[in-house]
């Protein structure tokens, strides 16, 4: 039997149900589910004449299986209403993402909710500010304008393959201002890091296997011509080279091998986040 469709119903975009749905579906080997999104709804009459609509074709293929529904409603009386019409049909299966999290956070927080669907998606300043952190990241990739590393949130050091540019990428989207700076045996790092406070600096290490394999299959049909980039021997090198600049600097040392870059930059944000504040951007996002 095919793997059920996800019905997103939303009164914003549906991004969120979206999101959480394909990540429930990953559970289950699938990457990519069908998912069909009725969005921008704004009465129950719009959602209650849909859902009939699905149910019905839904009956005509399926005799034995409940329509799947994943709904965000941000306005409590359209949720309510929608949760009540579910509730009253055996042959639908729905679940509510927002109420639960929602509730949660209005309790500890003691704040009453906005009720404004699409909040997370309002292109305010907060925006603007990401997209600052990204051009300030891209423009202080791999070493370049060593005159502004005073400036940046965070700097990641570490040789060529331990994820530097895709680990900036990410913690930019974050709101932050990452400068990275290639650490190699042949080259002497800026004397612009002498400037920036330890805390701020975070080495990154891999182990030489892994390390070794992921440059291989970087240069491929090029071995020949690059082979002691690759070179197990010279990956130790290069590595302790690196660990030895790490220590004499003071920074943090993260390790990047056989890890999402998500892992990473939480990791590195933990310790970040114990002396230094996050844009505000960040907090408020």
């Amino acid at each position: 039997m095919p793997f059920p469709t996800i019905h997103v119903i939303s009164d914003s975009v549906g991004e969120t149900a979206r999101a959480v749905a394909q990540a429930a579906a990953a559970q289950f080997g699938v990457k990519n589910p069908r998912v069909e999104t009725f969005a921008k709804v704004k009465t129950f009459e719009q959602v209650r004449d849909h859902l009939l609509a699905c149910e019905e074709s839904h009956a005509k293929r399926y005799e034995d299986r409940k329509l799947l529904v994943f709904y965000t409603l941000v306005h409590a009386p359209l949720r309510d209403q929608v949760s009540t019409f579910i509730d009253g049909h055996d042959n639908i299966y729905g679940v509510d993402l927002l109420t639960a999290a929602i509730e949660a956070m209005a309790e500890v927080s003691g704040i009453e909710p906005s009720g404004s669907a699409g909040e997370l998606r309002v292109a305010d300043i907060n925006y603007f500010h990401r997209v600052e952190a990204l051009e300030f990241t891209l423009e202080h990739d791999d070493g370049r304008n060593p005159q502004d590393l005073h400036k940046a949130d965070i700097v990641v050091l570490g040789v060529s393959r331990t994820s530097k540019t895709p680990l900036c990428i990410y913690l930019a989207q974050q709101g932050y201002h990452v400068a990275n700076i290639p650490l190699d045996m042949h080259t002497t790092p800026p004397k612009e890091l002498e400037r920036v406070d330890k805390t701020r600096i975070f080495g990154l290490m891999s182990d030489p296997d892994v390390l070794a394999g992921i440059r291989k299959r970087r240069i491929g049909s090029a071995g020949t011509v690059a082979h002691s980039y690759a070179d197990l021997e010279h990956v130790y090198e290069d590595l302790e080279s690196a660990r030895s600049f790490m220590r004499k600097l003071g920074c943090y040392v993260i390790r990047t091998d056989n890890r999402a870059v998500e892992e990473t930059a939480q990791e590195i944000l933990s310790l970040y986040l114990r002396t230094h504040e996050a844009p505000q951007e960040y907090l408020i996002a």
